[in-house]
């Protein structure tokens, strides 16, 4: 039986720490982020062959993500101009601005429909059937916390959402609690 390779760089002993394990870890880029990313690489139109490296289903995850956000900022029955532009805000920030706001705004006039023919309940289902990685669910419900706490607190019908949408995802009521927590501490999107 031949000994493992080591494959650390010349000069370093083994049984030493790897590089990077005993220093903070740097903020990773959340979920939404990277998803943003696939999504402002999709064509805009429909007909033009997918670039390499095109991810569909980080698409389809940064949809949902964007979904749930929308659904919570929904969950009054009212999204005016002001509540509109400030989750556009919110979103092409968090997006480190990789999606552009005319994308953002086709995806919302998709959502608004979607919504208006289906109903909150058939809308969370949905989300909740689309996510499948606990992981996953769980940065959706913070994304979708950020933005019931962007308003300037959470009130009983956004927090109500936030609650179907954990039900959906098959987590306990704590999370949504986690989540907005996560969500209320500073530069969290």
């Amino acid at each position: 039986m031949s000994a493992p390779i080591d494959r650390r760089p010349r000069g370093i002993a083994p049984g030493a720490p790897r590089t990077g394990t005993q220093t903070p870890r740097a903020r990773v880029a959340s979920i939404l982020s990277q998803a943003a990313r696939a999504y402002s690489a999709r064509p805009p139109i429909e007909d033009i062959t997918m670039p390499t490296g095109f991810d569909p289903a980080a698409v389809a995850l940064f949809e949902t993500i964007i979904e749930a956000a929308f659904l919570v900022a929904n969950a009054d029955g009212h999204f005016d101009e002001a509540e509109r532009k400030r989750f556009q805000a919110i979103v092409v920030d968090a997006c480190q601005n990789l999606v552009h706001e005319k994308q953002l705004e086709a995806l919302l006039a998709d959502l608004g429909e979607m919504l208006a023919e289906d109903g909150m309940e058939k809308r969370i289902t949905m989300v909740a059937r689309t996510i499948g990685r606990t992981e996953h669910q769980r940065e959706v419900l913070r994304v979708a916390a950020f933005m019931a706490t962007a308003s300037g607190g959470v009130d009983a019908q956004e927090h109500g959402v936030l609650e179907q949408l954990a039900r959906g995802f098959k987590l306990d009521v704590a999370a949504v609690d986690e989540a907005l927590a996560q969500a209320s501490e500073p530069g969290n999107v």
